[in-house]
């Protein structure tokens, strides 16, 4: 049996597809959204199974990478957020690196020769690593319409995989993966699946909207931190208005807060886009927090934690200022 195990976002999803079209395999699809990272505690493995792991942490899934290979499984892992330690066997092959101008497909694109390298300039513009996608594109004699159709076809599959549940989403990854990894193009797949490229541009444009209505709960020169409300919404447009904010502020750190169903609050942190460093190290200093250096967040931050939370998030980035 193998498992294909990818997050839900832009990134795991064209770091799939080339992996698909350039090898077809019978799979089992394991996936969630975004910050469904542990997905390897979803499913049990076999002595001789195979896994291809994308785009989740290597660090919070190291205890079941472990018992997977102990069972005798074999593990292809690719990733650009924290590592930790990995550790050296037979059945374990892995691409892994942090910086913070990668995504998991950019590093696809090279394992595969740039065999598939439009979904791949799609998921570095979903990552919001415009200048990495603009850098790889610019190999490919892409004009400006063309840059643009991918750049909203990235934001908008990223933005779909953020929400509190499948529920929250307009399509459930999987499905979403399904319909795109038919084509060995990006706009091939927008040409025959018009309504769908049209219900996630909708979607977006009209939580955006929302989103820009809503004050900041605290700023200053170095941060900004925006409070969502408890909406379904608001719990889509969590990531995408964190990179929204970084683009136009690129001097500052952002933090969006919305609601989760443990009755506190989903953090999204992007730090400063003239200085992308530091929001794995700080959101780690939080129970339940990870990610890369650029971007990265919170799953559950309790209610009575948020001003705790602002002033740790002002002293970090503050003293990083100075």
């Amino acid at each position: 049996m193998h498992y294909d195990v990818f997050n839900g976002d832009a990134d795991g999803i064209c770091a799939l597809i080339q992996l698909r079209l350039a090898q077809a395999l019978e799979s089992v699809l394991i996936t969630g959204i975004k910050r469904d990272i542990q997905l390897l505690d979803k499913f049990s493995v076999n002595s001789g199974d195979s896994l291809t792991v994308l785009d989740i942490s290597f660090e919070k899934n190291s205890l079941r990478v472990a018992e997977f290979l102990s069972a005798g499984a074999s593990i292809f892992y690719v990733d650009h957020h924290q590592s930790g330690d990995i550790p050296s066997h037979p059945n374990l092959k892995t691409l892994i690196d942090t910086d913070s101008a990668i995504c998991t497909s950019l590093l696809v694109n090279k394992h595969l020769n740039g065999k598939y390298p439009l979904w791949a300039v799609t998921a570095a513009f979903g990552d919001n690593l415009n200048h990495s996608a603009e850098k790889l594109a610019s190999t490919l004699s892409l004009g400006d319409t063309k840059l643009e159709t991918l750049k909203n076809l990235g934001i908008t599959i990223n933005y779909n995989g953020y929400g509190g549940s499948v529920g929250d989403l307009h399509f459930a990854p999987d499905i979403l993966y399904q319909e795109m990894v038919r084509y060995a193009s990006p706009f091939d797949f927008i040409s025959d699946n018009h309504a769908t490229f049209e219900k996630l541009e909708n979607g977006y444009q009209q939580d955006m909207a929302n989103a820009e209505n809503i004050k900041p709960e605290y700023q200053n020169n170095a941060v900004a931190v925006f409070l969502l409300p408890d909406t379904s919404w608001a719990r889509r447009v969590s990531g995408v208005f964190g990179n929204h904010l970084a683009n136009l502020n690129p001097t500052k750190a952002h933090a969006v807060l919305s609601f989760n169903k443990e009755g506190g609050y989903l953090v999204s942190v992007r730090a400063p886009l003239n200085n992308k460093v530091g929001a794995d190290e700080f959101c780690s200093g939080f129970a339940t927090g990870g990610g890369r250096k650029p971007a990265a967040g919170i799953n559950h931050l309790p209610k009575d934690q948020l001003g705790l939370f602002i002033d740790k998030f002002n002293a970090f980035y503050s003293e990083r200022m100075s």
